[in-house]
């Protein structure tokens, strides 16, 4: 089998080429880079063929798909600096790269008749209440201009294709770039006190172990959307927090604040990032590990523990 990567500069695309050439499946990766050294997983260089894409550009993407005639594509590439995303002069990029790019990428893959997989995000809904966001929920009211180019890149994938997965993740972390972990443990070995709020609930999701899941997944043909993040409940950012530093062995006080309280960013935030993940299961999926546990091996790989 052969899958076509996006994104493998990013933290998912990393981890999931990682993945597929463990596996003895033949992965070929693309990003912006003209060049590309291969992806280090620790302890070697996982090579790969590259293309060097960009994926707004609709006959630059059609050619590369119809040259490298994958199976499958998954598309990790994304815009995602979510407040970035709220600047006037970013949001035609924002949706050239969320939603037009994506639907170049499925329209490529229908001349092909290949397989997609797109990854999304909780930020398709409007956040509010306590009642975890199914996979198949068509509540859809984006708060962002983050969440309303995934949304649409959605629709773009779901208008164009028979034959795809929209995986929708949240709270999202990997060796391979930044992240809410790596920067709270940058301010807690600064600071003898940080605030974090304590009012939006989610549960974190650990690359490597949904890489794990998007292998399993895109080799079978039970398509549709489902939600993946690691198991271990709902908690706020405070309380992840309080566990980063207690397994890194920080000292920092953490000092929860709300939302209205925190007020920095300028995108809003959803409240309620809870995501079912029943469907996983339903259809014949292994769930991630806990979220502590993921946090843990995280810790070690990235020489923190």
């Amino acid at each position: 089998m052969k899958i076509f990567v996006t994104g493998v500069a990013g933290q998912l695309g990393h981890d999931v080429v990682n993945e597929l050439t463990s596996r003895g499946i033949t992965a070929v990766g693309s990003d912006l880079a003209e060049t590309y050294a291969g992806i280090l997983d620790g302890t070697a260089v996982t090579k790969c063929e590259y293309v060097s894409l960009d994926i707004t550009d609709a006959d630059a993407v059609n050619a590369a798909i119809s040259s490298v005639r994958p199976d499958a594509v998954i598309h990790c590439a994304a815009w995602t600096a979510v407040d970035a995303a709220e600047d006037e002069d970013k949001q035609a990029k924002v949706f050239a790269i969320n939603a037009e790019g994506t639907e170049n990428i499925a329209r490529a893959c229908k001349t092909i008749d290949a397989k997609m997989m797109y990854i999304s995000t909780d930020y398709v809904f409007d956040g509010q209440g306590e009642k975890p966001w199914e996979p198949d929920c068509t509540d859809y009211a984006p708060l962002n201009v983050y969440g309303a180019s995934k949304l649409m890149g959605e629709k773009a994938v779901s208008g164009t294709l028979d034959k795809y997965f929209i995986v929708r993740i949240a709270w999202v972390f990997g060796v391979n770039g930044k992240n809410f972990i790596k920067t709270m443990l940058s301010v807690g070995k600064t600071h003898d006190s940080v605030r974090v709020v304590c009012d939006q609930i989610g549960t974190p999701t650990y690359t490597l172990d949904l890489s794990r899941l998007m292998a399993d997944m895109i080799v079978t043909d039970k398509y549709g959307y489902y939600h993946a993040t690691n198991e271990g409940g709902y908690i706020s950012w405070y309380d992840f927090t309080k566990e980063i530093y207690a397994q890194a062995g920080l000292s920092t006080v953490v000092n929860p604040v709300t939302t209205a309280e925190y007020g920095l960013s300028k995108a809003a935030r959803p409240f309620n990032s809870r995501l079912d993940k029943s469907k996983l299961v339903k259809m014949g999926f292994t769930p991630l590990p806990d979220w502590k546990d993921a946090l843990a091996r995280y810790l070690v790989a990235i020489g923190e523990k």
